[in-house]
């Protein structure tokens, strides 16, 4: 089986994630822009049960970017870890910058591109939306769903809990 493990810069959280990722988009929303300090986002989505802490999950901090997604991130250095949506209870985003090791998969397309940073220009053939791909489902997609499904039984206490709470 496929892991992978990631980090934060100051390395205080540690985490794995085992078996596929799913589909791999850059997104270039504003909100991505702002929390990752870049001109797009690259994601993808997991489902809770594929990702175990190694350290520092007590390190996490949380802020509800929106009414359904909710980002977390090292409350030490600030890097972000993931996202969890009240909506899909079962998935995670995971920002693929943090991550260390050999991806079986690469970007499939950019994604909110009506609203990406005007100083940066796209400069490779992956299909270009202006908004979701189709529809949100497309891009929480799991590599283990068709499309995201109801909350399994995970080991993931805090990402479960606060998404309980929200």
């Amino acid at each position: 089986m496929n892991v992978l493990r990631g980090q934060c810069l100051c390395e205080k959280v540690v985490y794995e994630i085992s078996g596929k990722l799913g589909p791999i988009y850059n997104c270039h929303c504003s909100k991505c822009r702002r929390f990752h300090g870049a001109a797009f986002r690259t994601r993808t989505s997991i489902e809770r049960t594929q990702l175990t802490w190694i350290k520092g999950e007590d390190n996490l901090t949380d802020y509800a970017s929106s009414d359904n997604v909710t980002k977390s991130f090292c409350k030490t250095c600030g890097s972000p870890i993931l996202s969890y949506y009240k909506n899909t209870p079962d998935v995670l985003g995971i920002p693929l910058g943090g991550l260390e090791g050999e991806l079986e998969r690469v970007p499939e397309a950019h994604i909110f591109t009506a609203s990406k940073a005007n100083w940066y220009k796209i400069t490779d053939d992956l299909p270009q939306y202006g908004t979701w791909p189709g529809n949100e489902a497309r891009v929480r997609k799991t590599a283990g769903s068709k499309e995201s499904k109801g909350l399994r039984n995970t080991e993931n206490s805090r990402v479960k809990e606060k998404a309980a709470k929200d």
